[in-house]
This record gives C-alpha cells, sequence and structure tokens, in this order.
C-alpha cells in the first residue's frame, strides 16, 4: 500500500477549472469510475466537492500506468499531475472541459466491491442503504444536503448574531417535565432510582434565561420526543431555538420574518416576501381544513350549509341539526381525473378519518352532472349547491356532512391534499409560508371529557380573553403562532406568562395543584418572583426547514445518521442491550416480556 509521503492535497477535484489549465495539481479521493481503453485508462475520482477525470496514456510511467489498471470503485487514490484540455468534453459536470495527465498516483487504500453503487438517486432499498449510512453518504446528492445544513446552520448563527442574540448551550440531562410527548430517561448511578430525561426542548431554561437578563437567546438545540415516527418526524431533531425580552408577538415574528427572508436569499438565492402573510386559527380550518396549510394550491373549503339548511335529505339535514355543518371543495377540471374508481378511494379514505362517508358531484364538459345524492334533492336545492360551490363544466365536487364541525374540516383538508397530488397540481420550487396565529388555548379531550392545554402551560392567553377562562374556555385564544411552509409546521412559538396570579389560575385550570405545579416548575415559578421581563420566543425546526427548502421527501435526507421509523439506527444496530454489570451500577432490572 503506499503512503502519502510527498504529496499534500492542493484542490478539490470538483472546484478544478479550465482556468486552471497548465496548473500542477494534487487531488485526493474515491474512484467513481476507472476506464481501460487498452493504451488509455481514466478514471473518474470523486470528493465532496464533485468528480475530476484523470487520465493515464503512452506517455505514463509503467509503475503508475499499473496502479491506474489495478483501481477499482471505491479504492482511496492521490493523485498528482497537470491540469490540461479534454479532447472529449463532458458538458454534464463542472470540470468536464478538463482533466489530469497524471504523473504520481498513490493507493491509499483499497476497497472491496460496495454493496450498492455510489450513485445520485440511488434506487436502493432504504434499509440497505442505511444499513451502509457511510457509503450512503457519499452518494453527491446526499453529500450536497448535508454540506446545505452546515451553510444554514452558519447562516442562521451569523443572522441572530447580527440582531443581538447570544447562543446559550442549556442541559441535556435535565428534569423530566413530559411536554406531551414522552421523555427519554436516563437513570443515575449516583443518585440510584432517580432519572435525568433528554429535553423535548429547552423551554424552560430559555425562559430562566430571559430571568437572568440575557434579554435575547438563540441556541441550535438538540430535542428529544420519544414519539411514534413518520416522515417529517425523528426521535432527535435540532431546533433552532430562540427567546426574546421586552417584546409583544409582533418583534418575535418580525425577527422570524427576517430570518426566513435571509437564510432563503443566502442559502438558495431565493426571495421571500415580508411581511409573510397571517391567517387565524379560526380562517386556516374553515378555509383549508388545517392548522398547517398548504397555500401553493387552491381548492378552498366551501360551507353549503345555508343552500341545503331546508333539505330533506337526511344526510345534510341531519348534520345541520345537530350543530355541525354541510362543506365541500371543488376539485376545478378534475373530471376526467377523478373518476368513479378514485372518488371510492376517497370515500374510504374519508370514513377512515372519521367521516360517515362522501357526497359528489361530476360534471362533465358538457354541462350535465352526476350527483351520488341528486335523488333526494329538489332542482332549486341542487341548483343552490353547484352555484355556491361555483360548479362549471369538468369540475368534480366532494362533500363532506356532518355533526361535528371540526371532523367535517379536518376531513375536508385531507381530502384537499389527496386531490391536489392526484390532479398534480403541486407546484414544485415555490415556497409558501405562512403565520397562523390566535390558537385555541384550550382543547376538548374526548377521551378525557374535558378540556387540556393545546399548548405548554406557560402561553399567555390573549388579554381580550381573560375573562372566559373560568367560564367558556371554548373562547380562550392564546398567544401563540406557527410558521408554516409549504403545509409542514415549521415553528410553533408564544408570548409566556410571566404573571404569578395569572399562571396559577392556568395552573388549577389544567388541574395543577399549587404543590404539583411547585413539584413541577418550582425552579421557575421561584425565579419569576425576582423580577420577570416580559418574554416570548419561538422553536424553529432546523431538519423540517431544510428538507422543505431542498424539496426532500424525507427528514432521512438531510440528517447524516437518521433513525428509521422503529427509533433503531439499522447502521450500528441501536439500541441494543447492555452488559448485566452496567445494569448493576445503575441499580436496574430488566422485566421479562411474558407475552413474547
Amino acid at each position: 500500500m503506499d503512503f502519502m509521503t510527498g504529496l499534500k492535497r492542493t484542490d478539490y477535484c470538483g472546484e478544478l477549472r479550465a482556468s486552471d489549465i497548465g496548473r500542477e495539481v494534487t487531488v485526493a479521493g474515491w474512484v467513481q469510475r476507472q476506464r481501460d481503453l487498452g493504451k488509455l485508462i481514466f478514471i473518474d475520482l470523486r470528493d465532496r466537492s464533485g468528480i475530476i477525470q484523470l487520465a493515464f496514456d503512452e506517455s505514463t510511467e509503467k509503475e503508475i500506468f499499473d496502479k491506474a489498471f489495478a483501481a477499482r470503485s471505491e479504492y482511496v487514490l492521490m493523485a498528482k499531475g497537470t491540469v490540461r484540455e479534454r479532447s472529449s468534453k463532458n458538458a454534464e459536470i463542472p470540470t468536464g472541459d478538463i482533466e489530469i495527465e497524471v504523473n504520481d498516483l498513490r493507493v491509499l487504500a483499497k476497497s472491496e466491491t460496495p454493496p450498492f453503487e455510489i450513485a445520485e438517486n440511488s434506487q436502493t432499498s432504504e434499509l440497505t442503504r442505511l444499513k451502509y449510512r457511510y457509503l450512503d453518504l457519499r452518494r453527491p446528492d446526499l453529500q450536497r444536503n448535508i454540506i446545505m445544513r452546515h451553510k444554514i446552520a452558519k447562516i442562521t448563527r451569523d443572522y441572530f448574531d447580527e440582531n443581538g442574540f447570544i447562543e446559550i448551550e442549556t442541559p441535556i440531562l435535565i428534569k423530566s417535565t413530559p411536554e406531551g410527548a414522552r421523555d427519554y430517561l436516563v437513570p443515575s448511578r449516583i443518585h440510584k432510582g432517580k432519572f435525568y430525561a433528554l429535553p423535548q426542548s429547552p423551554q424552560l431554561y430559555k425562559q430562566l434565561s430571559m430571568v437572568a437578563g440575557f434579554d435575547r437567546y438563540m441556541q441550535i438545540a438538540r430535542c428529544f420526543r420519544d414519539e411514534d415516527l413518520r416522515a417529517d418526524r425523528q426521535p432527535e431533531f435540532t431546533q433552532i431555538d430562540i427567546e426574546m425580552s421586552f417584546v409583544d408577538m409582533e418583534d418575535v415574528l418580525t425577527i422570524g420574518e427576517g430570518y426566513m427572508k435571509r437564510v432563503f436569499k443566502d442559502a438558495l438565492g431565493v426571495d421571500i416576501a415580508t411581511p409573510i402573510p397571517r391567517l387565524t386559527y379560526k380562517e386556516a380550518m374553515e378555509r383549508f381544513g388545517s392548522d398547517k396549510p398548504d397555500t401553493r394550491y387552491g381548492l378552498e373549503i366551501t360551507d353549503l350549509t345555508d343552500a341545503v339548511k331546508s333539505s330533506e335529505f337526511v344526510v345534510f339535514s341531519g348534520a345541520i341539526n345537530g350543530g355541525g355543518s354541510v362543506r365541500c371543495i371543488n376539485a376545478k377540471g378534475a373530471y376526467s381525473v377523478l373518476t368513479r374508481k378514485e372518488i371510492d378511494k376517497l370515500t374510504e379514505a374519508a370514513k377512515g378519518s372519521g367521516a360517515k362517508g362522501l357526497a359528489y358531484i361530476r360534471m362533465a364538459d358538457d354541462g350535465t352532472y352526476n350527483a351520488s345524492f341528486a335523488k333526494f334533492m329538489t332542482d332549486d336545492e341542487m341548483k343552490a349547491i353547484l352555484e355556491k360551490s361555483g360548479a362549471e363544466p369538468g369540475d368534480v365536487i366532494l362533500i363532506i356532512a356532518d355533526s361535528k364541525n371540526s371532523l367535517v374540516l379536518s376531513v375536508l383538508g385531507a381530502l384537499r391534499q389527496a386531490v391536489a397530488k392526484k390532479m398534480d397540481i403541486i407546484p414544485a420550487g415555490k415556497y409558501n409560508l405562512l403565520w397562523i396565529t390566535e390558537f385555541p388555548f384550550f382543547d376538548w379531550d374526548e377521551e378525557l371529557g374535558q378540556f387540556v392545554a393545546m399548548h405548554h402551560p406557560f402561553t399567555a392567553p390573549m388579554d381580550e380573553c381573560l375573562d372566559y377562562l373560568e367560564t367558556d374556555k371554548a373562547q380562550v385564544r392564546a398567544k401563540a403562532y406557527d410558521l408554516v411552509l409549504n403545509g409542514i409546521e415549521l415553528c410553533s412559538g408564544s408570548i409566556r406568562i410571566t404573571n404569578p396570579e395569572l399562571q396559577g389560575r392556568i395552573f388549577s385550570l389544567l388541574g395543577l395543584s399549587d404543590e404539583e405545579a411547585h413539584n413541577k416548575f418550582g425552579y421557575l415559578l421561584d425565579a419569576f418572583k425576582y423580577g420577570a421581563p416580559p418574554h416570548g420566543g419561538m422553536g424553529i425546526g432546523l431538519d423540517r426547514l431544510i428538507m422543505q427548502m431542498l424539496e426532500c421527501e424525507s427528514l432521512r435526507d438531510v440528517i447524516a445518521y437518521p433513525k428509521v421509523q422503529n427509533a433503531s439506527e439499522p447502521m450500528t444496530d441501536c439500541p441494543a442491550q447492555v452488559d448485566e454489570i452496567q445494569l448493576e451500577d445503575l441499580g436496574i432490572g430488566i422485566v421479562s416480556d411474558k407475552s413474547v
């Protein structure tokens, strides 16, 4: 095996250009491909910056030529030579006009045949690629994602530094204060029987930093939640966490908008228009059926209740008389796409979301229509529905009726997304940001039969809603806000409660006794006795932001070493059993699962 004696890398492979012709350079990397043409050998050498072609011909020393002949995919090479113009150019790569005429070649490491080709947009199963993630990460598309992540993190720190924020690292081993999801618990060896928790967010510490007088805090923080995974969830994730003192909601949103404008411009060259549009929670639900709507396309919800309120059709009348509503979306021009077969699929999806069924009207191009419920309606009622829904030839109207308005809206919100995908009307390369404000302070829990907190208990209610706290919880709105990008929630935040009396009322309404509140949050409540400034902040999901900016389908495409659906890591076979002696040190015993 050769060594690097006498050679030092001078350039990255993908950074060389025609302007470097005549220069003597040294490059290093992995063999992407070797092509043996008899008296000519070409090697595509790859590093994180791209590919350069190495050339070996009759003028090459035999020893070097033989090394090139023996090189195989993923060998690690270092090559020294002179940059020259290629006789056969390759317009598909930035270095396609040049090659290196090699006069010194070192084989730094050999490689077995990899289990899959190191190539962009690999079709190899994800599980296989994750098992060999160190090989998967050699793929240029993944490397670009990880390098972009680094760039975005730097832009983030620069922006908040320029705006007076101080980065403060908060503890990873903290007291357990579940915020909705389960905590990951860490047993203590010294304090047997007691546990640390991994933070779901730095919420309490960043508020304490405001009490400490740091005024503007930020952190690119690691957070942990023991919950079921989805494409946009991981058990450990990264959050851009900020908190600000002496501010109101407008100040926090302005900082957030400035950050979005900066990061999109510096990272992607995309101009984000500000101010970012806003919708209240109520408006978002009634128009889009979601508190995180994708506004890149229409398909807005229309309320048909008034148009059918006199109908004898029991599906509609029963919903309305039960205090609910009848609403629809109009899939413009979808007649040929939403066939009866496709509508049957949508009906099953709607039932799976809790609806009793799905009514529809399909309008042919000649203006005639077929409606699943027409025989139960008068001509005037059908005319009213068509007018209210804005139906035109070629349209398909999808209708949901239920005594629960929340169910009608949420089902139509899900149908809206499904129909947009079937119609292929979601534009690529478009970034629609949206603030959602005035969230409900309380959320009705059907199982418990009572109102519970929609946010963490330190979120402040809106001033005009204070009188409703004890008398009409459904009317209470929070000083809370989310930032949504193309239908994905990027950020949640709120103005915090700093009034001890109001905080006590909130704890009481949430069923926490003074003793319980002090046991869970005593250190924060004690801190507030010593002068807590008004403050608020937000947490922006860095992983989600990058996933959306790069238009990836999964968080795993922008995280170097992600977990899979069951929260395991195939590469390291984690989580794993530990030695019995480690458990003894912690005073822990494993209870066998008798169901296995």
